[in-house]
């Protein structure tokens, strides 16, 4: 399926020590583009993040925001380090030997020095296996975002690529209209150039209608560009830089028809069809 870049999914787990939190945002991009804004206890969990968005998604700014908020009593269930608090409270007497005036820790001072809870590693192992599963469901849901947007984009450009097929086909009788009044125009020129016997003139005119009346070229590589642009958006994946370049090869050819327009009509599809072009060229720019 055609995938969008931009979407958006987030996921909340609530665990029994604490809340974790997991926003993914993306946008379009050249190139695929991660910035990672992951609170200090979560930060060992980056690189198996990084791995598993960059497994699921292709091309676009990918903004992964994770946060986590313990709960109010969940240090409580740590152990404590009871050498560290020790050493805290022999370096609490010493400098109350110099300082009498100095406030005695609270417990809650205590408990909350760096070292005092010890480390609860079957703790940390559930937050960051929480972490992985969440990254999968979110991208999950950003995935589904990206597909649903990238369905409508192609439906967009679909639309467009049928219209300019209907103004081809309503041209192609008009041509040889066209033509054949440029004709008249040209020999009546020819004659006024006659009445002189300017030969270089003659020829100069006769070049110039060559090279105007040409248009069937354009016209069938039109066609076939389109062929290619319905081809790809059915075939799917990641296909935006392919469509891009097509629409650039497709703004080449009515620029083309326009400069060789022999009549208003013409020089009206031409006009038309890179208005069309410039909306498909827009909804490109979004297809990863």
């Amino acid at each position: 399926m055609i995938q969008s870049m931009t979407g958006y999914a987030t996921v909340v787990r609530e665990l029994p020590q604490g809340t974790l939190t997991l926003e993914l945002r993306s946008v379009n991009s050249r190139f695929l583009d991660l910035q990672f804004r992951i609170v200090d206890d979560l930060r060992a969990v980056e690189p198996s993040l990084r791995e598993r968005i960059t497994a699921r998604i292709a091309r676009g700014k990918v903004d992964c925001r994770m946060s986590y908020t313990p709960a109010p009593l969940a240090q409580l269930d740590a152990p404590l380090n009871v050498e560290a608090i020790k050493r805290l409270g022999q370096q609490s007497e010493l400098i109350r030997r110099y300082l009498p005036d100095a406030a005695p820790l609270r417990v809650v001072d205590v408990l909350r020095w760096p070292g005092v809870m010890g480390e609860d590693t079957g703790a940390d192992e559930a937050l960051y296996a929480a972490a992985a599963e969440a990254v999968e469901h979110a991208l999950d849901e950003l995935t589904a975002a990206r597909r649903r947007e990238g369905d409508k984009l192609k439906r967009m450009i679909l639309e467009r690529v049928n219209a300019i097929r209907e103004r081809l086909r309503a041209l192609e009788p008009l041509i040889p209209e066209s033509i054949a009044a440029y004709q008249e125009k040209l020999s009546a020129k020819l004659r006024e150039v006659l009445a002189s016997a300017d030969e270089d003139r003659i020829r100069q005119e006769i070049a110039v209608y060559g090279v105007k009346i040409d248009v069937a070229e354009e016209l069938s590589r039109l066609a076939a560009h389109l062929d290619e642009v319905e081809r790809v958006l059915e075939q799917g994946g990641p296909v935006g830089k392919r469509l891009d370049f097509l629409m650039q090869e497709l703004n080449r050819e009515a620029n083309t028809l326009g400069s060789k327009s022999v009549s208003k009509e013409l020089s009206d599809a031409a006009l038309e069809f890179k208005l069309l072009i410039e909306q498909m060229r827009e909804q490109v720019q979004n297809i990863e």
